[in-house]
């Protein structure tokens, strides 16, 4: 039989995309948790019979999805070829081995066709709770961030390990959650089986063996053309950040070879006390995302494309923490290394790469409990509600940065409705935070005003993972920095960045998340750029005169437009 057509393998890989994004969807559709069912916090993707990546969904995170791209070559190392069984499903949450800290599971599932293996679907969502100190920095070692299951087998030949559903529950705050939310991962595993199991037969393959080298082959060979055509060179690149409790540093070379490009994270901070670590994975999945943003976007991700990017890292830095480092909140330095590898790429590429941005997801954890302070009414309950939220997006060197976008995570910010039906949580207010994004000829993205309360009876512990604080999102090109973080409650009591804090009952957490950096000089932004800006409540007057010189007559202007309703 001869072999199919490229043309035919073109249409088999956009086959392949689809069936990923299906897998990804009905995660998105069955899963319990929050986080994943409105935030997206998930990846899918299909691998050949060697462990390599093939395609991955468009729904998902980078860090998950970049990560999860190494993962199923240790599934393979720790099951072992001769134990892969039809009907198995396999799953982790080792923080070194998968995604990058215990509150990601990640599921792998073998696919047979007429009896055969021919390749692997897996998928990694975020749950709400593994036990332990909870999602927070509060640990001193992975010990106590909460449960951890070794790679092994949740179901053998169709039959699910129920000592181990078992010990989970008994082990985790919300066990109805965590395990709806794995049964999901199997069941998205079990529908891109189904899809390519049906691909296959409408295309008579037996195997993955043709379509997975078309598919690769060509990755390989675009990516290295884009990285061919760029300028043999190194640069240096640095940001500091808040930290836990004390401000840490990301440094990296980068050197663009004729056939790679390595990011060298050689003089970072090394491993904090408290649970910010970033196992080198996850810094991993984040520097390969940022350099193809920038070089080969519309490469789809494979292992092919992602290999010429490449990192190094010192053992026991903050972006290489070992175990048992405490890495709970591995995202906060994670989601800093493409503003970082950005730093050092606008010195080779010039006006291509944005501002800084808020960078890590503005996240916090509300656990409710009835009162203490007095006798609780008799409906106040116990709750673990985790919230998805995002300060601004950097400008771009063409274009303004996106408000409450995050970036790099592409995490979505979850809606008010969805976080107060977890529980007894009220969010009084959500709105953009006019002068949050720094001024430039591209204006940075606004932040947000949130203020977070519980319902009648309840008290609260906030579990507070903001960066920011101290060091805002600084500008590129001359452009102005980003707004900083804020936190207090509302009586004006002063809280931290980050770590579990007592709200008693009636006070209420007013945050300002922050904002992205501009771009370029803020005298060259249009005067009708900046009237829009005044005139939609993005900046104030007092910014508008300040920060782009808007004079008293133009100012006049807009509020005369305002009161007509006329639009600018």
């Amino acid at each position: 039989m001869n072999a199919p057509s490229n043309v035919a393998y073109q249409v088999m890989w956009n086959r392949l995309i689809s069936v990923v994004e299906e897998q990804a969807q009905a995660l998105v559709r069955t899963a319990f948790s929050t986080s994943v069912r409105e935030a997206g916090d998930l990846s899918a993707g299909v691998y050949n019979a060697d462990g390599l990546m093939l395609a991955q969904a468009v729904t998902g995170t980078p860090g998950h999805v970049n990560a999860m791209a190494d993962a199923v070559a240790h599934f393979i190392r720790r099951i072992g070829r001769e134990n892969i069984f039809e009907g198995d499903v396999y799953i982790t949450n080792d923080p070194w081995e998968g995604t990058g800290h215990l509150h990601d599971f990640t599921v792998v599932t073998p696919s047979f066709f007429n009896g055969k293996m021919v390749g692997f679907f897996a998928c990694t969502a975020h749950v709400v709770d593994v036990g332990g100190r909870g999602f927070g920095a509060d640990g001193a070692s992975v010990y106590e961030e909460g449960i951890h299951v070794p790679i092994m087998k949740f179901a053998e030949r169709g039959t699910v390990d129920k000592t181990l559903v078992a010990m989970l529950r008994s082990n985790v705050r919300e066990p109805d959650q965590l395990i709806g939310d794995i049964f999901a991962l199997s069941s998205c595993n079990e529908i891109g089986h189904r899809r390519l199991a049906e691909m296959m037969q409408e295309f008579a393959l037996t195997d993955l063996a043709g379509i997975a080298a078309f598919i690769l082959d060509n990755s390989r060979r675009a990516t290295l053309e884009r990285i061919a055509a760029l300028p043999r060179t190194s640069a240096d690149g640095e940001m500091t950040v808040d930290g836990f409790d004390k401000p840490i540093t990301l440094k990296v070379k980068l050197t663009i070879h004729a056939d790679r490009i390595v990011s060298d994270f050689e003089g970072t901070s090394g491993i904090d006390k408290k649970g910010i670590n970033c196992p080198l994975v996850y810094a991993k999945a984040y520097a390969c995302y940022a350099l193809k943003c920038a070089i080969a976007p519309e490469i789809p991700n494979n292992a092919a494309s992602l290999a010429p990017f490449e990192i190094a890292a010192p053992e026991d830095s903050i972006v290489n923490a070992k175990h048992p480092a405490p890495v709970a909140l591995r995202h906060i330095v994670g989601h800093f290394v493409p503003d970082t590898v950005y730093n050092a790429l606008d010195k080779i590429l010039p006006d291509m790469v944005p501002a800084e941005g808020a960078g890590c997801l503005c996240n916090f954890q509300v656990s409710l409990r009835p009162r203490t302070d007095q006798t609780p009414p008799a409906d106040a309950v116990r709750s673990e509600v985790l919230a998805f939220n995002s300060g601004g997006a950097g400008a771009r060197p063409q274009f303004d940065g996106l408000n409450a976008t995050a970036f790099p995570s592409g995490v979505m910010t979850m809606p008010v409705e969805a976080t107060e039906h977890a529980g007894p949580v009220i969010i009084w207010r959500k709105e953009l935070r006019p002068d949050s994004g720094g001024a430039g000829q591209q204006r940075g993205g606004l932040g947000q005003f949130m203020e977070v309360g519980a319902r009648e009876g309840h008290e609260f512990d906030f579990q507070a993972m903001f960066d920011r604080v101290n060091h805002p999102a600084l500008g590129r090109r001359g452009g102005g920095s980003g707004g900083a973080t804020t936190i207090a409650q509302d009586d004006g009591s002063k809280m931290n960045g980050k770590g579990k804090q007592f709200v008693p009952h009636g006070r209420r957490v007013m945050l300002g998340l922050p904002g992205g950096a501009g771009y370029g000089d803020a005298a060259k932004r249009p005067k009708s750029s900046v009237m829009r800006d005044l005139a939609r409540g993005y900046i104030t007057a007092q910014t508008a005169k300040q920060d782009y010189a808007l004079s008293d007559a133009d100012i006049a202007t807009v509020e005369a437009a305002i009161k007509s309703g006329q639009d600018l």
